[in-house]
């Protein structure tokens, strides 16, 4: 008898124990999914920051960091052979003249150089310089005030609209200024209408449609149609829903083909007939890369239709940064904007202190 009460009581703790483990590891498991799930909630929220944070640091470059940076190319080519120039203990003949090769090498052009240069002399015998390390400063602010001559931002006229007509030759970056210049002016709380005035070149429109789309304004074009037709149908519609700007792109023109260049200036005259005030802006695009060649695309469109301004594209891809100061001396028009980069924000207002200090280390 006592050996069967002794296996009763053994057995029925043994029945209970499990009852109470069941329960307790069932209430384990609901603790632990509620931590899981908030772990798994927060991880996200954390790697959203990170970049936001990121966006936030690089938004506050200013003007003349972006400007730098476009134009690391000119700047290392100059620096480097200055560099040796200055630390040369004798200021001559001989430093002057390798200081004149140097800015030729960057295309500040034979006019600008030997202004500078002048200017370097005027100021060494003035102050009684005998440290060439100290002409450095000197060549700068002399540059800065050369390039002062062609500062001279765009001023957007309350006479809607504003018509800018863009001009320049097939390759220049055209298209896609047209596309920076859109955004820039939207920036600005202007309303925009693009004219796609290049019929010629079969792709010209299609890119247009696309910087139209991710600046979300109107593109008016027409397939294969006449070239002043497309921007006098874009200037009247831009009158009839009061929208401050319209921009026209024209047909790639090369300086030394006459009857494109007369093609050319008859779209200004159809613009005007359109609009009397217009168009208020010429702005010719040029190509860094093309060097002392951008001055003879300046005089034969300016003789053509009077450029008001200039674009000058790709210098972040060129060590010819100089080419500014050249167009400064010889055929002094206004430089409105520098491309210094591919992103939709990299066309900047050139500034020429900005442009001074990105050219020299």
């Amino acid at each position: 008898m006592f050996e069967f009460l002794k296996k009763l009581v053994k057995k029925t703790p043994e029945k209970k124990t499990p009852e109470k483990k069941s329960p307790a590891k069932k209430i384990q498991v609901k603790k632990t999914l509620p931590k899981k799930i908030k772990a798994k909630a927060v991880a996200p929220k954390a790697k959203a920051v990170a970049p936001n944070t990121a966006e936030k640091k690089s938004t506050v470059f200013s003007f003349a960091e972006k400007i730098k940076a476009g134009l690391s190319k000119t700047r290392e080519k100059l620096s480097s052979q200055l560099g040796d120039l200055f630390h040369i203990n004798k200021i001559d003949e001989n430093f002057y003249e390798e200081l004149e090769m140097i800015l030729l090498s960057a295309d500040v052009g034979t006019s600008a150089s030997s202004f500078l240069i002048e200017k370097l002399k005027s100021s060494v015998k003035e102050n009684n310089i005998s440290d060439p390390k100290k002409l450095k400063n000197l060549l700068k602010l002399e540059m800065t005030e050369l390039l002062k001559i062609v500062e001279e931002p765009m001023t957007i006229k309350n006479t809607h609209p504003f018509v800018i007509m863009m001009v320049g030759v097939n390759g220049t970056g055209k298209t896609t200024t047209i596309g920076k210049l859109t955004k820039l002016l939207i920036d600005k709380k202007h309303n925009v209408l693009i004219a796609a005035g290049d019929t010629f070149r079969a792709a010209a429109s299609e890119q247009l449609e696309v910087w139209g789309d991710r600046n979300k304004v109107q593109v008016i074009s027409q397939t294969k149609g006449d070239p002043s037709a497309v921007i006098f149908d874009a200037v009247n519609s831009a009158k009839a829903k009061n929208i401050d700007i319209v921009i026209a792109d024209t047909a790639g023109r090369l300086p030394t083909q006459k009857n494109l260049i007369d093609e050319i200036t008859k779209i200004k005259r159809v613009i005007n007939k359109c609009h009397n005030h217009a168009p208020q802006e010429i702005l010719l695009v040029v190509d860094a890369n093309t060097g002392q060649n951008a001055i003879n695309q300046l005089k034969v469109f300016n003789e053509a239709l009077g450029v008001t301004g200039i674009v000058m594209t790709k210098l972040d891809g060129t060590a010819k940064g100089g080419v500014v100061a050249a167009i400064a001396k010889e055929l002094p028009i206004p430089i409105r904007f520098i491309g210094v980069g591919e992103a939709i924000d990299d066309l900047r207002v050139f500034n020429a202190k900005d442009y001074a200090e990105a050219m020299f280390e």
